[in-house]
């Protein structure tokens, strides 16, 4: 009885360790960045990483090589060829080649970056005054954060939809490579401005920094008789890291000063 008292325990013990491990692996938000996907006046699209899901008959395929294929591309490929058996009729033993592809990716370090890019600057300048005043966020202009692969790599557009698939899972938030916050965007984000001084409330839209390593192969489609695998050659990995910024966020800093500052 006390067996499986222990085993009970040590089983509740894992799975709870398991989903603390996985919580805690979200990034948390400090309480100066703000979500303003409500009051952001630009309208962006919901950014869902793209997830393919194999046919049967792919999947069938995926398990007859040791390396993993995550290539949302190469999934469809697999998907449209193996439903429509066009290779089939090629001939009873032959190799197909199907290309150079990025089979998967491999996130070794997502580290965030809350001040990525400053997206506009609010000012207010109490120096003349008799009381303390307050200082808002207004988005003074359409503001683009655009985000990228930080060196060139092959397969460029297949490498980014791999990393912010890993970066999203990671670090549990919304991201995108572009992301727009609209003119006259608003955050109830208030300061206070003493007299004698200049308040000046910046905000910037925040980013994850994706790093980690890209795995690359040629892919071949080998048949025999009614047998099918898939064969991978030349295989290669390549570190890569990325800016992803963090969509409908907005990461606030409020400073003092005794005179007027140019932040151009």
């Amino acid at each position: 009885m006390k067996k499986v008292q222990l085993l009970v325990f040590m089983i509740v013990f894992l799975f709870i360790s398991t989903y603390l491990f996985f919580v805690s692996a979200e990034i948390q938000v400090p309480e100066t960045v703000k979500n303003i996907s409500r009051q952001n006046t630009y309208p962006n699209a919901d950014t869902i990483p793209e997830r393919v899901h194999p046919s049967q008959t792919t999947q069938e395929l995926l398990q007859t090589t040791d390396y993993t294929i995550e290539n949302p591309n190469l999934i469809r490929m697999l998907n449209e060829s193996t439903i429509k058996n066009s290779f089939l009729s090629i001939g009873s033993r032959s190799s197909i080649f199907l290309g150079n592809w990025a089979l998967s990716y491999q996130s070794k370090e997502t580290t965030p970056n809350w001040e990525f890019a400053i997206a506009n600057t609010n000012q207010f300048d109490n120096r003349k005054g008799n009381q303390v005043k307050e200082l808002t966020y207004r988005q003074n202009n359409q503001y683009t954060a655009v985000g990228g692969l930080t060196t060139p790599t092959n397969s460029e557009e297949d490498v980014k939809k791999l990393m912010i698939l890993k970066a999203q899972e990671k670090s549990g938030l919304n991201l995108s490579f572009l992301t727009i916050i609209g003119k006259e965007t608003t955050s109830n984000t208030i300061m206070k401005v003493p007299v004698n001084k200049v308040g000046y409330l910046q905000a910037y839209v925040p980013a994850i920094n994706e790093k980690g390593t890209v795995i690359y192969g040629e892919v071949y489609l080998q048949l025999r008789g009614s047998k099918s695998k898939l064969v991978i050659k030349n295989v290669t990995n390549t570190g890569v890291s990325a800016w992803i910024p963090i969509q409908d966020y907005l990461s606030f800093k409020y400073t003092l000063s005794d005179q007027l500052k140019d932040f151009k």
